[in-house]
């Protein structure tokens, strides 16, 4: 046995590279990230969330309690005691979120003692991983947009970019198409376009948009009604050439599980910083291969990478502008990409192969130096 004697938490908040930044339904000015470290004969393991910081409280005042002392090496048994101990909290939302930070950083610690990078703790299936561009703000100029599909296609060779419509919760539809049709013009025919509504679009309008949207070849249309309208997300995949997708709020296996089974998607996304950790995003995989499902990872691509490579029905990771930026400059040891549009790990790092930067320090929400 191997007890866990150390856990640590801390919030770091970095403003957006703009004044603001939105999609369809939301706009924000800075990212909260929260990295746990855990510790455990004499080696450490880290996870992060892009969450709150209520999510620091709540690994200190309860998830903390239900795990220290427990043997490290038994991740799957961490992972229970911190499910049981937020039955009353409910598991959805921060709480998912929480016990995901504390998880991936329990995997990592693992990966560290046994002296093996978490790919091959896991059971590695695949030494890369395709990625897309991912960003397209509704809030950027079509300068800044080109700049950005610029840096993706013909800078970093990725063949598959991702923008945001659903403008204004939809109605600036022609803005959209509009978007659309510049992201076209601008790639060229060979880069594979997707959309992403966030849940703007009313079922009626998604079905209008996507017709539109067919005509620039778009071939992923993500969240083009709500994820909590499973028949509306069906109604339009049956309509449309697009593969539509939808998972990234997905808090639990229960969730997947009625997902994947209701007919509403092409492919599941999964975000491992929301729905669990590393030890619920194999079982969910595991829930969507049993059906044929391809899975996706939403955002956060440091955490996503490793177990990714563990994963055999995975299609892509998203490459979000946002967490990249962030990733960068909170963390060495972060995986850039390779011509053709691929991550792949350090194989020659233990664990994850993440640290956290001394100079993080000026973005932790409690420092005032």
């Amino acid at each position: 046995m191997i007890p866990i004697d150390l856990l640590e938490v801390s919030t770091y908040e970095i403003p957006t590279q703009e004044p603001y930044e939105a999609d369809g339904t939301l706009e924000w000015s800075s990212t909260t990230v929260v990295v746990v470290t855990l510790g455990a004969g004499g080696k450490k393991g880290l996870g992060f969330s892009y969450a709150t910081t209520a999510c620091e409280t709540l690994i200190k005042d309860v998830l903390a309690k239900a795990i220290l002392g427990c043997d490290v090496l038994d991740t799957g048994a961490i992972w229970a005691k911190m499910v049981k101990s937020i039955r009353n909290l409910g598991r959805p939302g921060i709480s998912s979120m929480s016990i995901s930070a504390v998880d991936i950083a329990a995997w990592d610690l693992k990966a560290h003692l046994v002296g093996l990078p978490l790919a091959d703790l896991i059971g590695k299936c695949r030494n890369k991983v395709e990625i897309y561009g991912s960003g397209g703000f509704t809030s950027l100029s079509d300068d800044q947009l080109t700049k950005q599909l610029d840096g993706w296609v013909y800078k970093q060779k990725i063949p598959r970019v991702k923008i945001k419509v659903g403008s204004n919760w939809g109605k600036l539809w022609q803005r959209d198409i509009q978007r659309v049709e510049l992201a076209r013009e601008y790639i060229g025919n060979d880069t594979e376009l997707f959309v992403d509504a966030n849940g703007a679009y009313s079922r009626k309008q998604a079905l209008r948009m996507a017709q539109e949207f067919e005509r620039y070849g778009v071939s992923w249309f993500e969240e083009p009604v709500s994820s909590d309208d499973l028949s509306g997300l069906r109604q339009i995949k049956e309509s449309t050439t697009a593969d539509v997708t939808a998972g990234e709020y997905g808090y639990s296996l229960v969730y997947f599980s009625n997902m994947a089974n209701s007919g509403a998607v092409d492919c599941l996304q999964i975000d491992i910083s929301r729905c669990g950790g590393i030890t619920e995003w194999m079982r969910i995989s595991a829930v969507a291969a049993a059906i044929g499902l391809e899975v996706s990872a939403h955002c956060a691509p440091s955490l996503h990478l490793h177990p990714a490579c563990a994963t055999q029905n995975i299609r892509h990771i998203e490459y979000f502008a946002d967490h990249v930026r962030i990733e960068n400059m909170l963390f060495d040891g972060v995986a850039q990409p390779k011509p053709g549009g691929v991550l792949s790990p350090f194989f020659e790092s233990i664990g994850m192969g993440l640290e956290l930067k001394a100079e993080a320090e000026k973005f932790r929400k409690d420092f005032h130096g």
